[in-house]
């Protein structure tokens, strides 16, 4: 059973760059900075600076700051605390976060990609019964201890309960056979098709592969040419066929976005129909909710292997796994985190009981 008086406990990073005394540093630039800055705005935080890596200084301003080094402010202030503005996924980066936190009092603030709100502790006790469900839901111990991990860190924004949860990448949960149907939404370049063909040892039934981006789709579609059996659309996933806009050029990280580039839209159910499917992985920025109400006949008929991405929103930890079982009841439920800062590579792995 969850304890809700464990996280209440906690020292609230909020409540703690509030109360210091100690000037507060960014450390990056770009949208996750504008995030932090906002929320210290929100939340009467001071910032005194930002600074950058050495490569990316080069007498740059952002936001009325000047961008610094860290080896500049370490001269000149004794001491002060650091509060993280970007995304660390590559090993080398969080090797260098790691280093810094060695010297400094670092904060990690669990920023959701998309959409407003924290996961603060008044966040826990209104939506408490619904975490306690989720946690109920979960299959096995790695997953319980994960989830009450992720919950600490979204609270303290330390890194220690964030690293504690990390899994390998290399597990296979799933347990992909050699048969498999593969629907994946935010396929990108291919890289999650590599990733599956790896696990499968390069056997399967069909793949269907959903890309708005069209850079990323020309690129797609070189990549899996050597492949047979696949589908690739070049559409964006929602709850119904229809159109929307995007952002152009957004990489990896595609956002709709009013005055974007019209793509088509298209529901998991429409592009299956009647065809079958084994496998679905949804990381798509967000979409992820939507992407479940256009997969529900699919999810019904075929109760396929489910990978969702459960990062995007700040309610995504509980809420998604409660909208896959109110779905289909019949599956049982694992969370991994994969090394990232912040908490931004957590999936949900649904499977059939």
């Amino acid at each position: 059973m969850l304890d809700i008086n464990k996280f209440l406990s906690l020292d609230s990073y909020l409540d703690v760059l509030k109360a210091t005394d100690e000037p507060i540093f960014i450390y990056g630039m770009g949208d996750g900075c504008l995030k932090v800055l906002r929320v210290f705005d929100e939340y009467m935080i001071p910032c005194a600076g930002i600074f950058a890596s050495d490569e990316f200084v080069r007498d740059k301003v952002f936001e009325g700051h000047q961008i610094r080094r860290l080896s500049e402010i370490e001269s000149h202030v004794d001491k002060f605390t650091i509060v993280l503005g970007f995304g660390a996924g590559y090993e080398e980066i969080r090797e260098k976060i790691d280093e810094i936190a060695m010297r400094h009092r670092l904060y990690v603030p669990d920023m959701p990609v998309v959409g407003d709100g924290l996961f603060t502790k008044d966040y826990l006790k209104e939506n408490f019964d619904k975490v306690s469900e989720v946690y109920e839901l979960l299959a096995d111990e790695q997953s319980r201890f994960c989830f009450e991990k992720l919950i600490e860190y979204k609270i303290t924004g330390k890194l220690e309960p964030l690293k504690a949860c990390e899994s390998s990448p290399w597990e296979n949960i799933l347990n992909l056979g050699s048969d498999e149907i593969y629907v994946d939404l935010g396929a990108y370049t291919g890289d999650t098709i590599s990733d599956f063909l790896e696990a499968t040892g390069g056997y399967y039934k069909a793949i269907y592969a959903v890309e708005p981006d069209k850079r990323n789709f020309r690129k797609l579609s070189e990549n899996t040419s050597s492949l047979h059996d696949i589908s690739l659309i070049n559409a964006a996933i929602g709850s119904e066929d229809g159109v929307a806009r995007i952002r152009k050029g957004g990489g990896r990280m595609i956002r709709r976005s009013d005055d974007g580039v019209e793509i088509p839209v298209r529901s998991v159910d429409s592009i299956l129909g009647d065809s079958d499917c084994s496998y679905i992985k949804m990381d798509i920025e967000g979409e992820e909710k939507t992407a479940l109400i256009g997969a529900k006949n699919a999810i019904d008929r075929c109760s396929p292997k489910l990978n969702i991405a459960i990062y995007h929103r700040v309610g995504d930890l509980f809420e998604l796994p409660l909208m896959v079982h109110e779905m289909n009841p019949g599956y049982k439920f694992y969370i991994r985190h994969y090394p990232y800062y912040p908490a931004w590579d957590t999936n949900l792995y649904a499977l059939r009981k």
